[in-house]
């Protein structure tokens, strides 16, 4: 790889290795994230996603092969990544006991940033959070409580964020919102590493899908290469039935307002006869 294409990698892992005791976990992983991209690890449960995480985030030590963020190495350049990077787990790492905005304001003033209050409110607008910012996050619903942790990872503009199945147990609005968050970042150019076991997400948000199997990736591709690896599809015509996401979503709206409008030819509600008692 010449020195201009590896400036352009956001992430760059070659032959990583990891074993617990006898269970070998990641057996030569090699993976590239260009960087302004969304790169989806999709992966069973237990198949080192999270491990692969870890050791990126310089959580967690590789026993083989080499990983960099940023340009730097995560072993010998450990606060430089710590730096250039921003990881939202599998559970928002929130302070209930905190309101939104004072969850926001700690981050800042944690990473030493100017005016916390505005980024605070900048960062409430943007993730639709506002009306609850003076609310205790005990009270948040859980997708509230993953928008703002997604917000308190933004704090400091990092160049990369990496985001460890951030919409496990949320509901479908929830889940939309989520996605509309990362599109929205993908869109200003932030590199995102996403692990998820939802396939319609990585669909939807990833510019590229890498596949982890038995501690290897075995394919790495854009979602059109990858159903270029199956056989020619064939045509059929069939009558497409409304899935229940479609149905909730109907009902209740993507922003849980309700709108049962959506849904044509419901009985109408019957009124009791005024004069029968």
């Amino acid at each position: 790889m010449s020195a201009t294409e590896s400036s352009s990698l956001a992430i760059q892992v070659k032959g990583l290795q990891k074993s617990f005791e006898e269970l070998e976990v990641l057996r030569g992983v090699d993976l590239d994230v260009a960087a302004g991209s969304v790169l989806a690890l999709l992966g069973a449960n237990g198949s080192g996603k999270t491990t692969i995480v870890r050791i990126l985030c310089t959580l967690l030590k590789a026993d083989g092969g080499t990983a960099r963020v940023n340009g730097f190495d995560v072993v010998t350049e450990s606060v430089k990544v710590r730096e250039s990077i921003s990881l939202t787990g599998q559970f928002a790492a929130v302070d209930e006991i905190l309101t939104g905005r004072e969850n926001l304001v700690l981050v800042a003033r944690l990473r030493h940033l100017s005016s916390p209050g505005r980024i605070a409110e900048d960062l409430l607008e943007r993730f639709a959070l506002a009306d609850a910012a003076d609310r205790r996050v005990a009270t948040y619903s859980g997708g509230m409580r993953r928008r703002l942790d997604i917000a308190m990872s933004l704090i400091g503009d990092p160049p990369v964020i990496v985001l460890d199945e951030p919409t496990t147990g949320l509901d479908p609005q929830a889940r939309i919102k989520v996605w509309e968050a990362i599109e929205e970042l993908a869109g200003q150019g932030t590199t995102v590493l996403l692990t998820t076991q939802y396939l319609e997400e990585a669909e939807r948000l990833a510019d590229r899908i890498a596949i982890l199997h038995q501690g290897r990736i075995i394919v790495n591709g854009t979602l059109a290469e990858l159903k270029a690896l199956l056989p020619p599809a064939e045509v059929e015509y069939v009558e497409k039935q409304p899935t229940l996401e479609d149905v909730f979503l109907a009902i209740v709206g993507d922003d849980g307002a309700g709108r049962p409008t959506a849904l044509t030819g419901a009985p109408a509600a019957s009124t009791p006869d005024a004069g029968i008692n």
